[in-house]
């Protein structure tokens, strides 16, 4: 079976060395570094690792696993033990999804360069194979794990202990003919081509035939015509019908001599069915297609919560490794808790627990080089800040220095805006969200002030005589008012930069010379230099609808507990949609949540929250349903609002939708599976007895959940053929969440699979779900087939 992949695999000397296997140092921690022996098998695609060569070996990883790898010196685990293993023996392993690194350290800094180039290598040739080579690979690893004495072929006994571990319950004597039928060489084992016979034998499609034949003249094949038929009446392509086909029959029908003659064969039809054409989700809104030149209040914005932590909130660990993980998956807004570290320098940690703590610089750093691999849209830093005045300083200090020309420091073009910039307009930047001690207007009227002084610089040389006083700039000392009232705040005796004696208070100052400075004992809440980093997201806390309208400007940014943000909902829902599509909100968990778990994100995005932060490193339903958004738009981490959630008039309300003239009734018939996993692959002999779950998410009447009756012992190619039907008021704002599950009777279903997609990038008709595992990862080549349809309903429809 191995030959499989190996025909395929470009082979060069460090792949060929990794297969000859390597002691490497596996490092969990400090004190957790011992040798193992790992082995690339022959496969290409697998990786065993075994206490001592020639020892007992398990499955390490599988090539497939994993998304990259970083050098020694990118390891937090690996640079505090630099001083016992050189940083260029060392590397890490990145896995997909939420899996733990796998940090190694090689005997030489050669013997860490094969290994790093021969995965590398490895990793681009499984990211560049087609839909044949996944499923190739995809056997070969069954193959490996059913050939128990590793001699490359199996004899029947084998294949039989293989079918349970593939979820297959099947009749003995059926299974011996199937094996004896693809035993073409009757030498009583299967081997590599043999194999693959014996599987196409066990995974024909009756259901997908059925559909071929019914538009099928001759059984045989689908002519171009007949093709245009199916996709027109069953997939609702439409007008580009005609030319799709065309272009289908291109793509996926094998036989050349098809291609020429316009005609699509089964195996053709079913490589469709199961392609990214044939996904329910619609391959158009994949890349970034939505306008992206409206204001960020238009968007929904991909955040994370306590983006340090990869634990729970007490004593879980903090790690730069969280914001790279963040960042990747398209997170555009990330929180950073700064507060008092040693030496001068700021830490970042969840404040009063036992999270371990990280450097402010080194998040900094991170976030500089992380920041647009997934996209290039504006990452918003939200800084949570606990600091004293001096390690402000510092901290505005990094910011500056570490992000240059990323961060940004002032308006776009220098001028005052008079609503916030488009991702577009932001593209490549890096904005700080957080308090500020003035106005934007205030800001830029000193950088105005600013030039003028430099300009006027060397007119006039004479120095001040010690004790004068000197009025600077007004600055708004005072709530937030309609007159604006201003007071003039003055140099204070003891010669401080007139910036430095700029602070906010909570009343009018009657006189400035009341104003303390920072060599006093009371220091101002937060240093200038800081503040000045804050453009576009000013923070200011909530206290109502109305006195945001009265009071705040449209750069200026609220936060709400959920359960604030929930009680809003309910109280003024339509107020909340309102305030929503002139001002930015942020939404974070509840602080009772120590275990990082997380809130549905739904009801807040109904009434058009932008900012609804997660815990990222907590997988679950309500992580399905984030990922489900914005898996959408190319992934780049935003998402344009619905127009009734852009209008600041809207009379949209989530709780009284009043939309029924856009409701629509969704039929989905869940007709099969395929190849669908064990949640626990160590139950050799336990096969799953599956059933699907449809759940739909949106305003509070269309969240509705209807599932199949379970199929017995079948997790192979199980039949449901079931249809299910929902009622949907407000489309635009629904999401599709399909669950399969082992059935058990006496305690909870078991989790197999799922996969959350936003209504308005459902596909119709005949379509595969390829399912992922809890941490959103592939779990190729298990899917599910279904037939979907929609139909609208006409205002006081009520049927």
């Amino acid at each position: 079976m191995a030959s499989l992949m190996q025909g395929r695999l470009p082979i060069n000397q460090d792949v060929l060395l990794m297969q000859k296997g390597m002691l490497l140092r596996k490092v969990r921690s400090k004190s957790w570094k011992k040798l193992r022996y790992f082995r690339l098998q022959d496969d290409g695609m697998t990786v065993w690792h075994a206490r001592q060569a020639g020892g007992n070996a398990k499955p390490s990883f599988s090539i497939s696993d994993v998304e990259t790898v970083r050098e020694g010196h990118e390891s937090e685990l690996l640079r505090s033990l630099a001083e016992e293993f050189p940083l260029e023996q060392g590397f890490t392993i990145v896995f997909h999804g939420r899996r733990s690194n796998l940090d190694l350290v090689a005997s030489s800094v050669e013997e860490a360069q094969i290994w790093m180039q021969g995965l590398h290598h490895l990793v681009d040739f499984v990211t560049s194979m087609d839909q044949k080579e996944r499923l190739d690979q995809w056997l070969s690893d069954w193959f490996q794990r059913g050939d128990k004495n590793q001699d490359g072929r199996m004899c029947f006994p084998e294949v039989q202990r293989l079918l349970h571990l593939m979820n297959v319950e099947m009749d003995q004597e059926y299974a011996l003919r199937l094996f004896q039928e693809a035993d073409a060489s009757q030498s009583g084992t299967l081997e590599g081509e043999e194999f693959v016979e014996f599987y196409k034998a066990l995974t024909k499609r009756p259901e997908v035939q059925e559909v071929f034949e019914n538009f099928s003249a001759d059984g045989q094949k689908l002519t171009l015509l007949e093709f245009v038929d199916f996709l027109r009446e069953e997939q609702n392509e439409g007008e580009r019908a005609s030319d799709l086909a065309l272009e289908l029959i291109d793509r996926y029908e094998p036989s050349e001599s098809g291609k020429v003659r316009h005609v699509l064969s089964l195996d053709g039809f079913l490589s469709y069915l199961c392609s990214k054409d044939g996904d329910i989700f619609n391959p158009a809104r994949l890349p970034i297609h939505q306008d992206m030149t409206q204001p960020l209040t238009h968007y929904y914005i991909n955040s994370s919560h306590n983006t340090y932590l990869v634990g729970d909130q007490l004593c879980g660990q903090s790690s730069v490794e969280g914001y790279i993980r963040a960042l990747k998956r398209g997170c555009r807004c990330v929180e950073v808790d700064i507060w008092d570290g040693p030496s001068g320098e700021p830490i970042v940690y969840h404040g009063h627990t036992l999270t371990s703590r990280i450097p402010f610089k080194d998040v900094v750093a991170t976030v500089a080089q992380y920041a647009f691999q997934t996209s290039d849209y504006p990452v918003i830093l939200s800084l949570e800040n606990h600091c004293s005045w001096e390690q402000q300083q510092v901290t505005a200090q990094h910011l500056t220095e570490i992000l240059g020309e990323q961060l940004l420091s002032t308006t776009l073009d220098g001028l005052l805006p008079t609503q916030l910039p488009s991702p577009e307009e932001l593209r490549r930047k890096i904005l700080v969200k957080g308090k500020k001690l003035q106005t934007l207007e205030e800001d830029l009227e000193e950088e105005e002030e600013e030039v003028l002084e430099s300009e006027l610089e060397g007119q006039q040389e004479a120095e001040p005589e010690p004790g004068a006083q000197f009025e600077s700039e007004p600055l708004e000392l005072s709530p937030r008012s309609k007159d604006k009232k201003k007071d003039k705040v003055v140099m204070c005796p003891l010669f401080c930069s007139p910036i430095c004696c700029q602070i906010m208070v909570q009343a009018p100052i009657s006189k400035p010379e009341s104003v303390l400075c920072p060599k006093q004992k009371s220091k101002p809440v937060m240093c200038p230099a800081l503040s000045a980093l804050v453009v576009y997201l000013k923070s200011v806390p909530f206290h109502s609808f109305a006195h945001s309208r009265e009071h705040y400007r449209f750069y200026e940014t609220s936060s709400f507990s959920e359960t604030k943000a929930k009680s809003l909902i309910k109280e003024a829902g339509n107020e909340f949609v309102q305030h929503n599509a002139w001002q930015l909100s942020r939404v974070y968990p509840s602080g009772l949540r120590t275990d990082s778990s997380n809130y549905n994100p739904q009801e807040l995005w109904n009434v058009g929250c932008q900012m609804v932060a997660m815990n990222v490193q907590t997988a679950g339903l309500e992580m399905d349903i984030y990922d489900g958004l914005f898996r959408q738009n190319g992934g780049c981490g935003y998402v344009l609002k619905p127009d009734f959630l852009r209008d600041a008039l809207s009379s949209f309300h989530p709780e009284r939708p009043i939309s029924p003239f856009k409701a629509q009734t969704l039929l989905i018939q869940v007709i099969s599976g395929q190849q669908l996993p064990k949640e626990d692959m160590t139950k050799e002999r336990a096969i799953v007895d599956p059933l699907v779950r449809v759940e739909i998410f949106g305003v509070r009447p269309d969240t509705a959940r209807q599932e199949t009756s379970h199929v017995e012992n079948n997790g192979f190619n199980p039949y449901w053929g079931q249809t299910l039907c929902f009622r949907v008021l407000v489309p635009d704002l629904a999401l599709l969440r399909f669950v399969v599950e082992d059935y058990n009777w006496k305690t909870r279903n078991d989790f197999i699979g799922q996969y959350t997609l936003p209504w308005t990038c459902m596909q119709e008709g005949y379509r595969h779900i390829h399912l992922l595992s809890k941490d959103g990862t592939s779990l190729h080549p298990a899917s599910i087939f279904v037939h979907i349809c929609t139909r609208g309903e006409l205002e006081g429809d009520e049927s």
